[in-house]
């Protein structure tokens, strides 16, 4: 999960709304602050981050696109079963960012981070979900080797795999 201060980085410390974080979901001392640039359309982000006064440990980020109607976040691993049960007793949707637009839920500090960046300077950026996994030595040899064979890098031929995986079960 990032931290404060990657956040305050992200927006320039710049700040322009603060409250008291309403659900319980993240304790009594959840506060959380935005970052919004003014505009709801073309050009329009909002950052905001959720997080405890008393130990500054962070609950959730959220990056708002609105010139392509994308909202990213993430949650951090400790607090997602109480959000959903929290989400599910509020009859409230918890992937909803706004009108007809779901969150997409990130794991990877570095592609919630890069994404950021894009979305702040108005650059296109790259909307697949990153995801980390560690693989045994022999496995990843493995998969190097033919990777090599088919004349692709280790991460193309790890999506490869992965996205062949999606589509038969997806077929089943």
């Amino acid at each position: 999960m990032i931290t404060m201060k990657e956040f305050m980085e992200l927006v320039d410390y710049k700040i322009t709304e603060g409250s008291d974080y309403m659900w319980s979901c993240y304790g009594n001392h959840a506060y959380q602050l935005s970052s919004w640039n003014g505009l709801h359309d073309k050009g329009g982000w909002s950052f905001n981050i959720v997080f405890s006064t008393k130990s500054q440990k962070v609950f959730e980020v959220s990056v708002c696109d609105y010139t392509n109607n994308r909202a990213y976040r993430m949650i951090h691993s400790d607090k997602i079963e109480k959000f959903q049960k929290e989400a599910k007793n509020r009859t409230s949707s918890p992937n909803q960012a706004w009108d007809d637009v779901d969150f997409i839920d990130l794991e990877v500090d570095d592609d919630f981070i890069s994404k950021c960046l894009a979305i702040k300077a108005g650059e296109p950026y790259d909307t697949r979900v990153e995801i980390e996994f560690d693989l045994e030595e022999d496995l990843q040899l493995q998969l190097m080797k033919l990777a090599h064979e088919h004349d692709i890098t280790l991460n193309q031929m790890i999506e490869k795999i992965l996205q062949e995986m999606i589509n038969r079960s997806e077929n089943v």
